[in-house]
């Protein structure tokens, strides 16, 4: 069924466009893709692999100026820009719209709750909570620990969040976790609340296919389908396969620390480029198998394990002061959050280049293939169903998460028998962990089996979202496409680890994320413009 067959089935009235997704297509040796967006967007990602790859040390060179140059300059645009998205969110929540349903008025839920939320959090983040889980309060924790210091130009040169908490060790915990449940809470779940709502409403509900110029149809209207409907699509691939290839070069790094730390495999980029092209291997075989065989199904069991290994992890650890810790660490985050959320006369500007604008340009890069991922397993639910469940539940969930293995941690840390995990380098730190808890090994394995599956999920549903894009909206074009793009995430991931390792991924997710914030605050005003044209035809259609 078509996006207009789908918005016509719930009651609903396509906007009024004669637009149909994939008119613009070109049908070539079996393939069905969108002219210009796909031969600009994979031309353009190609010739990167290749000059990135031939010119390995010029690309260092570029990646290592190229993330400091956009943070200190326009740290204030994401910032101010991810505000707007969270204030929104809750607008939607609260406002009349939120009894619109995703679809029309007779329309249901394609997918249980369990379904629906393990696919959204298993592509939302899955990789980076393992990742950072440990890694990120324990940093946090010592930079607060240690108070500011000056540099020669009199600018703070710590990395500590706010004031830092100098030789107060409560303190510092406190603001290490709000810090920490601040990356990962309301504020990037807003990010993929905005562009999915946008998404599967104008699909939905107007009619036009689920693409990410169909957006802004309200705003430029018959030019949405033209050269500027072009640029939009392709900046949206650029984000997503840039921002993916950050998780996954991350994920590799990880699993291949933990396949050294129990099997002594070595550290090399030859093996982490194998490691790559192997899950990149099974990320294809879910691509071939589909969104409800493939995705679904990885995304269910990786809840499953991740759940596993978070019941382990309180039981074994320090269960009294995890679980108490869980509802303090939501305190102080409420409490610190103002703070942590304001961009003006702040000091501690290498937490809030270095940490906060870092998060937000990777989950703005990742806000296409999330957004249009949730979108089109979304149908059926109310607004401010959609809103609660893919903003709050998270934002909670996610806390939880970082509560257990970061308060778990930091437990070790500020008990005096932590300084191997404080040492350790971030990639091991889950491992190090791990080795003071029963079933070392057992807790090991399962969390490089669920860095793996992350790694695959986020790859495969990737990868059917940029082919949707690229394929002027339609979500049944040929298979060979979806695999064309797994294959190519694959590519850049390994093209970055070699020409600059960490920050290479990193400056890539901010150089991407940056034009795309501007996109997502005019979704705002094209959303809020959608709906309340849709509020003002049921109040006239009910006179």
């Amino acid at each position: 069924m078509s996006q207009e067959d789908q918005a016509r089935a719930g009651g609903e009235t396509p906007a009024a466009t004669e637009y149909e997704p994939g008119q613009d297509n070109v049908q070539i040796l079996g393939l069905d893709v969108h002219n210009p967006v796909f031969a600009v967007s994979a031309l353009t990602i190609i010739a990167f692999v290749f000059f990135s790859l031939v010119f390995q040390d010029q690309a260092a060179e570029f990646f290592g100026w190229l993330r400091p140059a956009l943070t200190s300059q326009f740290d204030w645009v994401f910032m101010i820009a991810c505000n707007i998205f969270v204030l929104f969110s809750l607008f939607l929540v609260v406002s009349p719209f939120g009894s619109i349903r995703l679809g029309g008025d007779k329309a249901r839920p394609d997918y249980s709750y369990l379904g629906w939320f393990s696919m959204l959090f298993a592509a939302g983040m899955g990789i980076g909570l393992v990742f950072w889980g440990v890694a990120e309060p324990i940093s946090h924790y010592g930079s607060s620990l240690g108070g500011t210091a000056l540099g020669e130009d009199g600018l703070r040169s710590d990395w500590a969040p706010l004031g830092a908490a100098a030789a107060d060790a409560e303190k510092a915990r406190e603001m290490a976790m709000a810090a920490t449940i601040f990356h990962w809470g309301l504020h990037p779940w807003a990010i993929y609340a905005i562009v999915g709502l946008a998404l599967a409403f104008f699909c939905y509900n107007q009619g036009l296919p689920l693409t990410m110029r169909s957006v802004f149809y309200p705003l430029f209207g018959k030019a949405t389908w033209g050269p500027l409907g072009h640029i939009i699509d392709v900046i949206a691939v650029f984000a997503t396969i840039f921002g993916l290839a950050t998780s996954l070069g991350l994920g590799a790094t990880q699993a291949l620390a933990g396949l050294n730390y129990l099997f002594d495999v070595p550290v090399t980029d030859g093996m982490k480029v194998l490691l790559i092209i192997l899950i990149t291997a099974f990320a294809l075989v879910s691509v071939v198998a589909g969104l409800d065989k493939g995705v679904k199904r990885l995304s269910e069991a990786n809840m499953i394990l991740a759940a596993g290994l978070l019941v382990l992890v309180i039981i074994v650890g320090p269960t009294l002061a995890i679980l108490t810790g869980f509802f303090t660490n939501l305190a102080d985050y409420v409490i610190y959050l103002p703070e942590l959320s304001n961009w003006v006369g702040r000091e501690d500007t290498n937490f809030l280049q270095g940490w906060t604008t870092f998060y937000w340009a990777w989950w703005i890069s990742w806000s296409p293939f999330v957004g249009m991922f949730i979108a089109r397993i979304s149908r059926g639910r109310t607004i401010r169903e959609f809103v609660t469940c893919v903003l709050l539940i998270p934002t909670v969930v996610g806390a939880l998460w970082m509560s257990v293995f970061g308060g778990a941690a930091l437990d070790m840390v500020m008990g005096d028998s932590g300084q191997a995990l404080t040492d350790a380098a971030l990639e091991l730190k889950m491992f190090k962990m791990f080795e003071a808890f029963p079933m070392t090994g057992i807790l090991s394995f399962i969390g490089i089996i669920l860095v793996v599956v992350f790694f695959v999920t986020s790859s495969d549903s990737g990868s059917l979202v940029i082919d949707t894009i690229t394929a002027g909206g339609k979500t049944d074009a040929p298979t060979a496409q979806r695999v064309f793009w797994c294959i190519l995430e694959g590519a850049i991931a390994i093209v970055l680890l070699l020409g600059g390792g960490l920050g290479a991924l990193q400056a890539a997710a901010i150089a991407t994320g940056f034009p795309f914030a501007i996109v997502l605050v005019l979704m705002c005003l094209s959303i809020l413009i959608g709906l309340m044209r849709e509020r003002r035809k049921k109040v006239g259609a009910v006179h």
